[in-house]
């Protein structure tokens, strides 16, 4: 096992809360569908105690607000508490106004139901591109210390090739931490997780994190969904390659979470990146 460690990394929200579905489900119908989130996330807590792993929670505010237990428990087991925004709108779909009341409204919230400071943030797919740099500023003014909101490959939903693949700063008192890719030909393949992991082999997924770690001297992030270890969740009638996005692997994607937590060494994105100490900057807030 290489000695560096890597961030792990879960985005709390529920399968009809995806962008992929945004056009089938709308926000207003999300409190009469089947909800799954809270178990999935219960799941996904109970496999990170059996494998002794810390981890950063990216938590939906529509989510802590129906499920408080939620926040209490992945405080208690000691993993971090960050903001993914209330309602998983894209940065690119408000306007500036709109998006400082959401990352200021959400990081309260959180910080309130927690007794703990929030400082991180990540913006709903990856949605902070060369065009909507301002975000960066409020994300600062809002009182976070770093974003995790930029992938730096082509995607058609996103994603800012042009960004630096490691930590960099990009305010001055805010950081932007990428989501891991890999650089092969001209072209950065990401390797940080979600539907990559379940589309790759695990032989390729484990190379490239080595990789990164061995090569270039580097920790990777990692990220994935409750929703994908939850093979069972209710199918939505979606186009053909939101569908294949959503749904590729599910049934294979525990036993690949549990391979990989393993296999790597994993923590949470305050210590890893931050050089947060484990215990000092846990203290409640008043």
């Amino acid at each position: 096992m290489n000695k560096l460690t890597n961030a792990m990394t879960v985005d709390v929200e529920d399968y009809f809360q995806v962008s992929a579905f945004e056009k089938v489900i709308s926000r207003e119908s999300w409190d009469e569908m089947p909800v799954r989130v809270e178990k999935n996330t219960h799941h996904v807590l109970d496999i990170f105690s059996e494998n002794e792993v810390k981890a950063t929670f990216f938590m939906l505010g529509w989510v802590a607000d129906r499920y408080p237990g939620l926040v209490e428990r992945i405080c208690k087991d000691g993993h971090e508490l960050a903001s993914h925004g209330y309602a998983h709108l894209r940065v690119t779909s408000q306007t500036r106004a709109e998006f400082r009341e959401d990352i200021q409204r959400t990081k309260g919230m959180l910080e309130d139901m927690s007794g703990y400071g929030v400082i991180g943030y990540r913006a709903p797919s990856y949605s902070i591109g060369k065009a909507n740099l301002w975000a960066h500023e409020e994300i600062q003014e809002a009182g976070y210390e770093y974003s995790s909101s930029v992938y730096p490959v082509h995607h058609d939903l996103y994603g800012f090739p042009e960004a630096p693949r490691y930590m960099f700063k990009c305010r001055e008192q805010l950081f932007e931490i990428p989501i891991s890719t890999l650089p092969i030909g001209k072209r950065n393949i990401p390797i940080g997780g979600g539907g990559y992991f379940r589309l790759y082999p695990y032989s390729f997924s484990r190379w490239a994190i080595n990789r990164v770690n061995d090569r270039e001297n580097q920790s990777t992030l990692f990220y994935f969904h409750p929703w994908e270890v939850d093979p069972d969740q209710p199918k939505q009638d979606a186009g053909f390659k939101s569908r294949f996005r959503h749904y590729l692997n599910l049934k294979r994607m525990e036993a690949r979470l549990r391979r990989l937590l393993k296999d790597f060494n994993w923590g949470r994105m305050d210590h890893v990146y931050l050089g947060k100490i484990p215990g000092e900057q846990d203290l409640k807030i008043n």
